[in-house]
């Protein structure tokens, strides 16, 4: 990585160091040093950009890992044998007797005549 050149700032991180070191700027303080501030700003800006594509690199990395491993694990459990399970659904003899003595006992008080 060494054998590599170092690329010239984008004139946008460019711009907006010399924004921040006038921002930021004393009573007092030379155009030179404001230069030399806006020039430590700058190399802050490209070292955070190059933390964040590492950091996204990693991520990329670790999602293609668990994709690669989820999809192993789907034809794994594609050639086991998959039991069907079927649900069976057992309803309350209960509810049914209520629901049948309900009806009986309205049927009722409409056929007999008012005492």
């Amino acid at each position: 990585m060494a054998s590599r050149k170092q690329s010239a700032p984008s004139p946008e991180i460019q711009a907006e160091a010399i924004r921040v070191a006038k921002a930021t700027q004393k009573a007092g303080q030379t155009k030179e040093q404001t230069r030399l501030i806006a020039q430590g700003i700058q190399k802050g800006i490209e070292q955070y950009k190059k933390q964040q594509k590492a950091k996204a690199r990693e991520q990329d990395k670790l999602k293609k890992k668990v994709s690669r491993n989820k999809a192993s694990n789907d034809a794994n459990n594609a050639s086991e044998v998959i039991k069907d399970t079927t649900v069976i659904y057992q309803q309350s003899k209960l509810a049914w007797g209520l629901l049948i003595a309900s009806w009986l006992g309205f049927i009722t008080y409409l056929l007999l005549p008012r005492l």
